[in-house]
């Protein structure tokens, strides 16, 4: 069994839940204000690759990112290579799929803090910005855990926005879900199989551990 396909989207991975953790925690913190205006509105403009189709949000991200756009031709400017078709493409789709997730779960986690301790921490002297990340942020810490390894699972399984933006290149843009799909369209069963039992193992870790981690928050 090819391990390349594998390790490439563990590496896609990576780098996207980090994007993601990021931009997801400051959107879910400014989710959380109930005085922002339009907030609801931005919740589901934020979470709605989650239910879009693959199709769809690839072609959003090819008209966000592709050598046409204002970004796809100032990223082509400076570095002399295109988002599209390569391994920044597949991170950046990676990263669009596991945002949601993180914003969504994140958002949950955090206005699940009781407020008057955060307010206690506001009349002993600490900015906003201090109580979020010395209070609110640690004691959401165990929701927001198991959003990032969600959002992980999602974006290392990513297929549709990844193939459309990115590409099936081997040794480039080739994950582990595009190379299961070149395996079965070309007869190699045994190396989807390896594959497949692979991914399937890491997603049932994945969600074991999520669920370890809200059970112990819902019994505290």
């Amino acid at each position: 069994m090819d391990l390349a396909p594998l390790v490439l989207s563990l590496q896609i991975a990576f780098v996207a839940i980090v994007v993601a953790a990021v931009l997801g925690i400051a959107l879910a913190a400014l989710l959380t204000r109930e005085r922002l205006p339009g907030r609801e509105l931005l919740d589901a403009l934020v979470t709605a690759p989650i239910v879009l189709p693959p199709t769809v949000l690839g072609y959003y991200l090819l008209v966000a990112i592709g050598r046409r756009s204002f970004i796809g031709h100032a990223f082509e400017h400076l570095t002399g290579s295109s988002i599209v078709f390569t391994k920044t493409g597949a991170i950046c789709a990676a990263t669009v799929g596991a945002l949601p997730i993180v914003v969504k779960s994140g958002r949950a986690a955090l206005e699940g803090v009781d407020i008057t301790l955060v307010r206690a921490a506001r009349t002993l002297g600490a900015s906003p910005l201090r109580a979020f990340f010395t209070v609110r942020l640690p004691l959401a810490a165990r929701g927001i855990i198991a959003a990032l390894m969600l959002a992980f699972a999602r974006s290392l399984g990513d297929f549709g926005v990844t193939l459309m933006v990115a590409g099936d290149i081997p040794g480039e843009t080739q994950t582990a879900s595009l190379a299961i799909y070149d395996a079965i369209q070309a007869h190699r069963e045994t190396e989807a199989l390896g594959l497949v039992l692979v991914l399937t193992a890491v997603a049932i870790g994945i969600l074991y551990t999520v669920n370890r981690l809200t059970a112990r928050r819902h019994a505290r």
